[in-house]
């Protein structure tokens, strides 16, 4: 998608103002016109992105600003990794070339963006999200303790490891036991933390089970008001934080409860020791899935369980599922293809399970042979935006045959950007 390259671009150029470079190498005017044009343009990338599908001239457009941007990061990852050093020295010819090659190619792309951003009043985009967008949005990030995922490969080991442990924490403890799942995004930390949750060993031990999915907004009267409402069955009808407290100290009063708090990013000690506060009213048991160790850290918790990848044949196991099925006959040819794409996915369920998925019914090689390709570009690591992006457009309407994948990584000596973009073609 052109709003996660755009996303990133500007991250990029954000980091390069901040290490004088752009004062350095003499394209500060530049860089405010670019920072301007990208803003501007960002806004209406959902509303673009959605119209492409109908209009071939937004397509175009769209396919443009995406080239662009990888013109603009190139230059931002060739500034990055000139030394600094270097462009304190004015007076070496080599530097000298280079802030002159850098400032003509900078011209360049700004007159290139500012044309895009010219052709962008022509379409009247909308900007922003509209409400049913951003409903859709919360929609897809909300998880449940529902398992959809009878069959799970590769995970048994880890299960058993954080039963032991909630059981064990919470058979010798009176206080809050805290325990983490710590991985990047796409490893199935959800997806574990369900099994751990509906494993009948945990259902006999706690007297109330609870799940709260967190996401981006770490929200104490919101959280709170979950745990009332999952426990209750009711919607507690109540406005303040103080009322919501007293309700969520009362239902979980004298109770062994276990909570999972699904996709925590919340970094600020100060709201979690807040939620803290509430839940020590009884004998309670936290389990928490996050991307990020930080989390891990304010919460002092202990274990954390850090989620690796899955292993080569757990991968095969994954992939074959989803692409073959069970009645389905496989060629050594898509066979030999299908170890080569889920070799590219390096351990990550999410993206094993996504390829696989749209692979499946596909018996021509021709398909299996242009997610080969485009695999070849995959870097030797998957991040959280590889993973993430994927599965909105996965889900969309439009034909298997008019998507293309593209992998690329941006290596320089202070900063590394992957993504994986799942572009439409047609």
């Amino acid at each position: 998608m052109a709003e996660a390259l755009l996303g990133i671009v500007i991250e990029n150029l954000g980091s390069f103002v901040q290490d004088e470079l752009a004062t350095f190498l003499g394209v500060d005017q530049q860089i405010q016109k670019l920072s301007s044009y990208l803003t501007a343009i960002r806004a209406v990338l959902e509303d673009a992105e959605e119209k492409q599908i109908t209009s071939k001239a937004v397509k175009d457009w769209l396919q443009k600003l995406t080239d662009a941007a990888y013109v603009l990061d190139d230059i931002l990852d060739e500034c990055s990794m000139h030394p600094k050093s270097s462009c304190l020295s004015r007076l070496h010819p080599k530097d000298i070339l280079f802030r002159r090659d850098i400032g003509k190619r900078m011209n360049d792309i700004t007159q290139r963006f500012h044309d895009i951003d010219e052709e962008r009043s022509m379409f009247q985009f909308s900007t922003g999200v509209t409400d049913k967008q951003a409903e859709d949005d919360d929609e897809w990030r909300q998880t449940s303790s529902v398992i959809t995922e009878p069959i799970i490969y590769g995970r048994d080991q880890d299960r058993e490891q954080i039963v032991e442990s909630l059981l064990r924490h919470a058979s010798n403890s009176q206080d809050l036991s805290i325990y983490t799942i710590v991985g990047m995004g796409g490893l199935g930390k959800t997806t574990l933390a369900k099994q751990v949750f509906n494993d009948d060993r945990v259902s006999k031990h706690f007297d109330l089970k609870i799940w709260v999915c967190v996401s981006n907004d770490f929200n104490t009267k919101i959280i709170l008001q979950s745990i009332i409402e999952c426990v209750t069955g009711q919607n507690p009808n109540l406005n303040t934080l103080e009322a919501m407290q007293k309700k969520v100290q009362e239902v979980l009063q004298s109770k062994r409860y276990l909570l999972v708090l699904d996709d925590v990013w919340n970094e600020d000690q100060r709201k979690w020791k807040e939620l803290k506060g509430v839940l020590q009213c009884a004998m309670g048991t936290i389990l928490v899935t996050t991307r990020l160790e930080q989390v891990a850290s304010i919460m002092e918790v202990c274990p954390v369980h850090r989620l690796i990848e899955l292993s080569d044949d757990d991968s095969w196991s994954l992939f074959k599922h989803h692409a073959f099925g069970h009645d389905r006959e496989e060629s050594e040819e898509l066979v030999a293809i299908g170890k080569y794409i889920v070799r590219k996915c390096v351990g990550s369920p999410l993206a094993i399970k996504t390829l696989g998925s749209l692979l499946r019914g596909e018996s021509e090689v021709q398909q299996w042979q242009n997610i080969k390709e485009h695999a070849s570009m995959m870097d030797a690591t998957c991040s959280s935006r590889v993973v993430t992006k994927i599965v909105p457009i996965a889900h969309c309407n439009t034909p298997f045959n008019s998507f293309h994948f593209l992998w690329s990584s941006f290596h320089t000596s202070s900063r590394t950007s992957k993504y994986l973009l799942l572009c439409n073609t047609s």
